[in-house]
């Protein structure tokens, strides 16, 4: 005997299993929502209670950025183009004292003790030390020195300066290591002519430097580190003014090992 089955009762079940679902997504809805209602509470609690904290925080923070663009604008500014201005005078007897070997020593004392009532190097150092221009006269005073053989007030000012120029930054590094050299300390004046020729890579003051810090090694023993830099020179700086002879130096430092 054949059994009737009913139709429709599948339907029924699948809209019951819908419907509860849809009564389980309304109640995880109103959950998350009451969760956020009560963050939001707590959080609103809390700002109530430090508004006041808050508060001065904020003016705090107002006032820090007014300061320091009332700094930036009305001393900062002003200061860089005082110094510039400044700075002038006594790069014009630097200019004169590098161009003229006449009374040469002469002049760069008028660049670093300044004259006529205008600042020399020595005291737009010190006056404007956190400006550029500041900053420049620490390399024109140290140049000015090593120039005049005066080498501890030439490393002193030197050391002071720096500088992310392309060949103002190495160049002043490897007159450290002039000045050392001639003091006769070897080692000093090696590694800041290692500082030097790493300080940039460029077809200028690289090579420049590696043939000093190279020479320096082999007065003072480093043979290894000398060829080397030696070798370097050659691969990577070929037609450097350095490069002329190279194999001559190379093959020096590889015997002296």
């Amino acid at each position: 005997m054949a059994t009737y089955k009913k139709r429709g009762s599948k339907k029924i079940k699948n809209e019951a299993g819908e419907a509860q679902s849809a009564i389980e997504r309304d109640s995880t809805t109103a959950e998350v929502f009451n969760t956020l209602d009560e963050t939001a509470s707590k959080s609103e609690d809390w700002v109530i209670k430090n508004q006041r904290n808050i508060f001065i925080g904020l003016g705090i923070v107002v006032a820090l950025i007014l300061a320091y663009q009332a700094y930036n604008n009305f001393v900062s500014v002003p200061n860089e183009n005082e110094a510039a201005n400044e700075l002038a005078f006594p790069k014009k007897y630097f200019d004169q004292a590098t161009s003229s070997p006449v009374a040469a020593d002469s002049l760069y004392t008028l660049g670093l003790e300044g004259a006529e009532g205008k600042y020399g190097f020595i005291d737009i150092s010190n006056k404007f030390s956190g400006t550029n221009a500041g900053n420049l006269a620490n390399y024109y005073a140290g140049i000015s020195y090593l120039k005049m053989k005066k080498y501890p007030e030439a490393i002193e000012f030197l050391e002071k300066f720096s500088s992310d120029d392309e060949l103002l930054g190495p160049i002043a590094k490897g007159a450290i290591g002039d000045a050392f050299a001639d003091l006769d300390q070897e080692d000093d004046a090696y590694d800041y002519y290692v500082k030097a020729a790493n300080l940039r890579d460029n077809d200028f003051t690289t090579p420049l430097f590696l043939l000093k810090a190279a020479n320096t090694a082999m007065e003072i023993g480093k043979y290894g580190k000398a060829q080397s830099m030696y070798e370097r020179i050659k691969s990577d700086f070929p037609n450097s003014e350095e490069a002329a002879n190279i194999d001559m130096f190379i093959n020096k430092a590889k015997y002296a090992q």
